[in-house]
Order: structure tokens, then C-alpha cells, then sequence
């Protein structure tokens, strides 16, 4: 039930990846990750919703709506952050949940948690299942774009790598990689 709503948006991505809409794909990866990845008990019902709303309708804003290079791609990140959890936020309020249930889905999309000290707990279980669903679903392809020498690859790698915990990190270990994938990951941690 709590992942129907945020189903409903994702389904109407006209982008399909093995043909499935591509946010609903990515919706769904995220869910299976944060269950394997929070053991032994489930995560709380926020945390999976936020999971779930990572990409909610993230078509609607694509990255070419923005200016090219680093500022561009910062600003679209930081709204889509805004977007992602307001978007959460009101489905949340729709289907019934409460105000501060609605915000705090909101504040793990926001990345805020990210920033403080220590640390927020579901803020960084969050960032460790996005991060580790780039590197078992995305890597692979990301890797083999064009516009990516070796030396920035690494630099990605080392950047994924310092926004995870250490049980991410370990988890992240465990991933079932090809030799080469491996290789450079192996590079950028040396």
C-alpha cells in the first residue's frame, strides 16, 4: 500500500528501461536494496517510502532543462532534491499519513540529514541504498560512456565511496561485479 501512490506516478515515465518505465524500474531497485540491505528488522515505513520517492517523477525535470557544467548540474540536483520531496510530501498527506510523516520523507530527500553531525542514521541508510544501486544497476553503463575518461571514473568512484557509511562500503564489496567494473573501483579505493 505505501508504495501504490508513488507506483502510480513513476508508471507514467515515458522513458523505459528493459521496458519498464524508467523511474518505476529504479523505484523498485531501491526497495529491493534498502530490504536486503537493513537487516534483520525492516526499515521503518518512512525510510522505504523515501526509498521508493528517490526518482518520483524525476522525468519531469530532466538534466537538459539546465545549463551545462558543474553549476548546472548542481542546481538540478539541489531542485530535484525540493521537488522529489515535495512531491512525497503531498502523496503522503493524500493517502492519509500525518504532517510530521509527510516532512520527514521530505527532509531524507532533502539530503539535509547528510550535512549534520553526526550524521542523521536514516539520511545516511538512505544515501548508503542509493549509492549501492548505482553501483549494481548503473555502473556498468555509466562506465562505458564516451564522454568518461579512466582518470574521472575514478573520481566518480572515490566520490560514491566517501558518501557511504562503512556498512556501505562493505556492502558495496559484496556486489557481484565484472573483472573490469571491479578493477576500477579497486583503482579508485587504492
Amino acid at each position: 500500500p505505501r508504495a501504490t501512490c508513488i507506483n502510480e506516478v513513476n508508471e507514467r515515465d515515458p522513458n523505459l528501461d528493459q521496458g519498464v518505465p524508467k523511474e518505476l524500474l529504479y523505484s523498485q531497485r531501491m526497495s529491493e536494496m534498502l530490504a536486503a540491505f537493513v537487516t534483520p528488522a525492516p526499515p521503518s515505513d518512512l525510510l522505504q517510502i523515501a526509498a521508493r520517492a528517490q526518482h518520483i517523477a524525476r522525468w519531469q525535470s530532466p538534466r537538459s532543462s539546465y545549463p551545462e557544467g558543474r553549476a548546472g548540474y548542481l542546481k538540478w540536483r539541489s531542485d530535484l532534491y525540493e521537488f522529489h520531496g515535495r512531491m512525497a510530501h503531498d502523496i503522503m498527506l493524500e493517502a492519509g499519513y500525518g504532517t510530521l510523516e509527510a516532512q520527514q520523507v521530505k527532509y531524507l530527500l532533502s539530503k539535509k540529514g547528510l550535512k549534520s553531525k553526526p550524521r542523521d542514521a536514516d539520511s545516511q541508510t538512505l544515501e548508503d541504498v542509493v549509492c549501492l544501486v548505482f553501483l549494481r544497476y548503473y555502473w556498468k553503463p555509466f562506465s562505458k560512456r564516451d564522454e568518461f575518461d579512466e582518470a574521472k571514473l575514478i573520481s566518480i568512484v572515490q566520490k560514491t565511496w566517501a558518501k557511504m557509511s562503512d556498512d556501505g562500503h562493505a556492502a558495496a564489496l559484496k556486489l557481484p561485479f565484472e573483472p573490469e567494473e571491479l578493477s576500477l573501483i579497486q583503482k579508485a579505493l587504492a
